[in-house]
């Protein structure tokens, strides 16, 4: 049994060290761990600030893609482990979505809710931590409307136990109402349930057109995310990444790393979402 769990190749490092180094190895982790923590960017032209490294919670209780199609008691603590961990390097910036451990999905718990939980047990032995959320409203074909948007995100922070959530993004363009749904992003923000909004899986046109449309309003457009990494690189080829870095918006990468264990060196201007993962 394997855990592909890895937070920062310089604590799984150190945590293996006999205790003669062991000095020099927590002052090491502290360095790093500290830079980590004030290593904070500006999602676009919101307010908001994140750390640049986060974690994506797509796996955590999900039995449809992650964990062999099951969950069960020792992922639940792994994931936990791993969301503990995480705070205690410095990273804060965790990505969830309404799908992830889909209801659909035969003993999948919904990730929001886990999270939710995590989030709530570390405040009762950490008052003062501060975890920044990502979520995402899915654009299933039935859903029409800005309403629908604003019901699936409060349906969100109830999974959350949030009153409310840093970025909230649409997950993937609608097959139609995409108008709507961009409307309902602002009208969340408007309403004070979200500090910025943002995209996910849209392309450079789409972008613009969700960026134009918010901006009327005097919304910034705070984010795109997609998938981006070393070994795909499609961003750099269709437009996305130049029409993020026209328009000043954020591009957030999931799978930075291929759905790997490695950590990578970040750009400057891209924000980097790995998701923590367990595998028999």
């Amino acid at each position: 049994m394997a855990m592909a769990m890895n937070v920062s190749p310089c604590f799984c490092v150190a945590s293996n060290r006999r205790s003669g180094n062991r000095v020099r190895a927590v002052a090491s982790e502290d360095l790093v761990f500290s830079k980590i923590k004030d290593d904070k960017v500006k999602l676009g032209g919101s307010d908001l600030e994140v750390t640049r490294l986060g974690i994506g919670a797509w796996s955590w209780g999900d039995t449809s893609y992650w964990n062999n199609f099951e969950w069960d008691d020792r992922k639940m603590k792994a994931a936990k482990a791993a969301f503990d961990t995480s705070v205690d390097c410095g990273i804060t910036f965790f990505d969830t979505a309404e799908v992830y451990g889909s209801r659909f999905s035969f003993g999948a718990i919904n990730s929001e809710t886990l999270l939710g939980r995590f989030i709530k047990e570390r405040k009762v032995k950490d008052p003062e931590v501060e975890v920044a959320v990502a979520t995402k409203y899915a654009a299933l074909p039935w859903r029409l409307g800005r309403q629908s948007v604003l019901t699936a995100l409060k349906d969100s922070l109830n999974r959350l136990g949030l009153s409310s959530v840093e970025l909230y993004q649409l997950h993937w363009p609608g097959i139609w109402g995409n108008e709507g749904y961009i409307d309902g992003l602002g009208d969340a923000v408007e309403q004070g349930l979200v500090k910025a909004v943002g995209v996910s899986n849209y392309s450079a046109s789409r972008l613009r057109d969700a960026y134009e449309k918010l901006k009327k309003r005097g919304i910034p457009l705070a984010s795109n995310q997609v998938n981006y990494s070393l070994i795909y690189r499609a961003p750099e080829e269709n437009g996305v990444k130049a029409a993020c870095d026209e328009l000043g918006v954020t591009l957030i990468a999931y799978s930075p790393i291929a759905q790997g264990e490695v950590l990578i060196a970040v750009s400057c201007s891209i924000i980097f979402v790995w998701v923590l993962y367990i595998q028999l």
